[in-house]
């Protein structure tokens, strides 16, 4: 019997990179989901049957929100509120849709309840002045980065940076054609993360690195908002070739 070579050891086979979880069943919460972005991305994974609950500080407000999604041209069901800590509580996955001066405060405040969830930050730092929107850089590096570092017993990914806001609430869009840029350091996480995307239609979810390349991504919706006042769209972006 010859000896066994480094060729007869078989490889296991690569795990195929679009072969993602399956979602449907878990609970997405929002905080911020009384404002346009977060609002938006309640509404269209909710229509596109997530269970979901929209967190605000105050759970009133937050309750009145779901109640004007559910009821809507199109509504989306299974929609609820809760103030922002229930909202945490309640959820499987929670996306951070806060303005971007309130980040670390809310995050800071939530660190209990968060603890254990895995978190979608889709928070980008601009600053506006005469000249446009301009990127500003956290002192962690990133939005991104600045939730990791005050959640350290939550699973932080970064996902749905460069969504339009008037398009995820306009119930006559039936598909909202882009590619969602998912960092995280996980591959279960940013695989979990890239399914959610793929619930809403003519969304893709796309793996684009660690927390570290959050920055640059965060960083490219100055460059979209300049691209829409330009040409008066609604721009996102496509991956090409995968």
């Amino acid at each position: 019997m010859g000896r066994m070579t480094a060729d007869d050891v078989k490889k296991p086979a690569a795990k195929d990179p679009w072969a993602l979880p399956d979602v449907s069943a878990l609970t997405v919460g929002v905080l911020g989901g009384t404002g346009d972005q977060g609002r938006g991305l309640a509404y269209r994974l909710a229509r596109a049957g997530q269970s979901v609950v929209i967190g605000s500080r105050d759970a009133a407000r937050a309750e009145a929100a779901a109640a004007e999604l559910a009821a809507g041209e199109k509504g989306a069901t299974g929609v609820q509120g809760a103030e922002n800590a229930e909202c945490a509580r309640r959820s499987d996955i929670v996306i951070v849709a806060v303005p971007w001066e309130g980040h670390a405060k809310t995050l800071e405040a939530l660190r209990e309840p968060l603890a254990g969830k895995l978190v979608i930050d889709c928070v980008n730092p601009l600053g506006f002045d005469k000249q446009g929107a301009y990127a500003l850089t956290p002192e962690e590096g990133s939005a991104a980065q600045q939730a990791a570092a005050l959640l350290p017993d939550s699973r932080v990914t970064a996902a749905f940076h460069h969504l339009s806001a008037v398009l995820l609430q306009d119930p006559a869009v039936e598909s909202i054609d882009t590619d969602v840029m998912v960092l995280g350091e996980s591959r279960a996480d940013t695989d979990l993360v890239q399914a959610l995307a793929g619930r809403i239609p003519g969304m893709r979810g796309v793996f684009a690195g660690r927390l570290r390349n959050a920055h640059q991504v965060e960083s490219l919706v100055a460059n979209l908002i300049s691209v829409n006042r330009r040409y008066k769209a609604h721009a996102g972006l496509r991956v090409t070739d995968v």
